[in-house]
């Protein structure tokens, strides 16, 4: 049979790397960094740690006019932003509704707005609660406003998987095609979620850096001094479409979704199967449903978020599927964007295969790469034809998901067997 090939035909992002695509990619191809120091106003006497973190390169509240701006959750911003770019980039493609479909992950949703809103409701009670408060603070939220900005009926999706929200959401709209429910998916993730209550909740779980005198440093995936994870916040959202119906309306093709494996450890909530279990499930299953063998891959996005832990059973798990692999670690620049993380690492993987280049990761050069990691880990730009990249995403609860990208190329539909 053939089998329905999903084509990624626009990318939109708003990081601290950048307020679009394009200046996102350029400053993480140049080594530089999003991280800052921040201050959490209206808590300096909490005890809360110093904290560095990756606040988004602009506002997207600028990006809005202010009466809506106004109305949505800043994690909801910042979908509107990246899905404003990414529909753009596509060339605004003419879809019956019917067959246009939304699929925007979070890992929390609108939770700036529920401490505010209920901050409002302990200081001043009731009636100084805004009416808007829970379609600012739904999870959904996000997803569902991108369908009615766009007119999407054929359905709103909002993974909610902790770190792989934003990955879950691009292998879901990629499934949705192939399963024929839809011609064109917007997909990808959003969060906004450096609050007090993450930080102090993080911190007392000892899962952040605490290299915070530079914050530009303070995010070392795979270094052999890691620590622990850098809050960030953003979005990414890719296009998603079929081969045919990009082909019928010219549209220019960034790349192919090829695969995507979903895996469970049904371990831990917190902590990754001891074996790697589910991360070697998911991604053998990306590699099957691509049709590819291990070492056609030609690097992997690595999750690395920078946690002793996390690193070395992520790194592990890769050598059992492909043993001395070539990795990348963008969170070393972007900082962990929880939700939109796999979005924006799966948009980096697409640009990676269109360019033909690995993106640098920062901060390996003092203390080297952890002898516990056994990778080829990328610490300086290689230019050299990309013609597929793995991206992980892998978030607590045990949810592994395995993205893979391949070029344009590739698009045509291929006879693939009637189970894959």
């Amino acid at each position: 049979m053939h089998r329905t090939e999903v084509v990624v035909t626009g990318l939109g992002a708003i990081t601290p790397l950048g307020a679009d695509v394009e200046s996102t990619w350029e400053a993480l191809l140049a080594g530089e960094s999003g991280i800052r120091g921040v201050v959490l106003s209206g808590h300096e006497d909490a005890g809360l740690p110093d904290t560095v973190a990756g606040t988004m390169a602009a506002d997207p509240a600028r990006s809005l006019p202010p009466v809506r701006a106004r109305r949505l959750d800043r994690s909801q911003q910042a979908a509107f932003a990246a899905a404003a770019e990414a529909w753009a980039d596509a060339g605004a493609p003419r879809v019956d509704p019917d067959r246009l479909a939304s699929a925007i992950g979070t890992g929390i949703g609108g939770i700036r707005t529920l401490l505010k809103e209920d901050d409002a409701l302990e200081t001043a009670g009731t009636r100084r609660v805004s009416p808007r408060t829970v379609p600012m603070l739904m999870p959904n939220a996000a997803a569902a406003l991108i369908s009615i900005e766009y007119g999407a009926r054929a359905g709103v999706y909002t993974p909610v998987s902790a770190c792989s929200s934003g990955a879950e959401a691009i292998a879901l709209g990629a499934r949705l095609i192939r399963a024929g429910e839809a011609d064109v998916v917007i997909a990808g993730g959003t969060e906004a979620a450096i609050t007090p209550i993450t930080v102090a909740g993080f911190a007392q779980a000892k899962a952040l850096s605490r290299h915070t005198a530079e914050p530009a440093s303070a995010s070392r995936p795979f270094a052999a001094d890691r620590d622990g994870f850098v809050l960030s916040e953003g979005a990414a959202v890719v296009v998603l479409e079929s081969a045919e119906h990009a082909a019928a309306r010219g549209a220019r093709v960034h790349a192919v979704i090829a695969g995507a494996g979903i895996a469970a450890d049904a371990h831990h909530i917190t902590a990754p199967a001891p074996d790697g279990s589910g991360q070697i499930s998911a991604m053998r299953k990306a590699l099957a449903q691509a049709g590819l063998a291990p070492g056609q891959i030609s690097h992997i996005n690595a999750h690395a978020t920078g946690t002793p832990v996390g690193d070395t059973a992520e790194a592990r798990a890769i050598r059992e599927v492909f043993g001395h692999a070539t990795v990348t670690a963008p969170k070393a620049a972007l900082g962990h964007l929880f939700g939109a993380a796999g979005a924006i690492e799966a948009l980096i993987a697409v640009l990676s295969v269109k360019h033909g280049v690995i993106p640098p990761t920062r901060n390996l050069t003092a203390a080297g790469v952890g002898d516990d990691i056994g990778l080829d880990v990328v610490a300086e730009r290689r230019d050299a034809p990309q013609e597929a990249v793995l991206s992980n995403s892998f978030g607590f609860g045990g949810q592994n998901v395995s993205l893979v990208v391949t070029g344009a190329r590739h698009q045509e539909s291929r006879t693939v067997p009637a189970t894959a």
